[in-house]
């Protein structure tokens, strides 16, 4: 393993654990489902790590878009 590997590893990793603290703090109702499409990602990266890591950004953009709380009157921009 070359050392751009490991280093380009370390990132998957840390985006994996990052993904993980997320969903640990959703609601049961939605953190079930989603746990699961997570261990489905660690899972892939055992395997192969591009995919996975391709996987893994579907889905933290999915899980951005679920839960963005909607902007209102009360809430200027910035805040």
């Amino acid at each position: 393993m070359a050392a751009d590997d490991r280093l380009e590893d370390d990132e998957l990793a840390r985006r994996l654990r990052d993904a993980h603290r997320r969903v640990r703090m959703l609601p049961a109702d939605r953190r079930e489902r989603l746990a699961r499409r997570y261990l489905a990602i660690c899972d892939l990266a055992k395997h192969d790590r591009e995919r996975a890591a391709m996987r893994l950004e579907a889905f933290l953009r999915a899980l951005d878009e679920a839960f963005d709380t909607p902007r209102n009157e009360e809430n200027p921009l910035g805040d």
